[in-house]
């Protein structure tokens, strides 16, 4: 797979919804990933990591992974919003706890700034809980912007500097 291509999306939650565990409503929502157009290709490990801003709230699970599509960007930022929905994600407050919350990271080298969605994610490269398992399963891909590898930028990413790979991947 060309990584220059790839088109990453980050998950997270901390809310079990009816799932019995954030990690569990995760596998569930990965699970709906190929039906949705979005054939899972590689996947990280399962991370924790604490709360941000809010230390106090719920730990979060995390992983990264690279899908295959036809969709364009903003066809896919409407799927990932869908299937946010299809799990009980409610969008209340910015970092506000969550069930499902699905980041489009990189559409390739697609660089893109509209109401709807900024590529590459503007945020991703300071969080250690994205660029982690993001190196784990792609340490050589480029930030389209940065030009940095996910492996460097995981070194040097500020937030989320407790995260840590809890389990292996069951899939792709």
């Amino acid at each position: 797979m060309n990584l220059d291509e790839a088109v990453i999306v980050a998950l997270g939650g901390n809310l079990a919804g009816d799932f019995g565990s954030p990690q569990a409503l995760l596998e569930a929502a990965l699970s709906r990933f190929a039906q949705a157009g979005l054939p899972v290709v590689r996947r990280s490990s399962w991370w924790k990591s604490a709360a941000w801003p809010d230390p106090t709230a719920n730990e979060y699970r995390n992983a990264v992974v690279v899908v295959e599509t036809q969709q364009g960007p903003e066809e896919t930022i409407r799927t990932l919003f869908g299937l946010e929905s299809e799990f009980g994600r409610l969008r209340s407050a910015r970092n506000a706890p969550r069930t499902l919350d699905l980041d489009l990271i990189a559409h390739g080298r697609t660089l893109l700034d509209t109401a709807e969605l900024i590529l590459p994610h503007p945020r991703a490269a300071e969080r250690f809980f994205v660029m982690g398992p993001l190196a784990d399963i792609a340490p050589h891909w480029r930030h389209p912007v940065l030009g940095e590898t996910a492996e460097k930028l995981a070194r040097s990413a500020p937030i989320g500097r407790d995260s840590a790979p809890i389990a292996s991947p069951t899939g792709p």
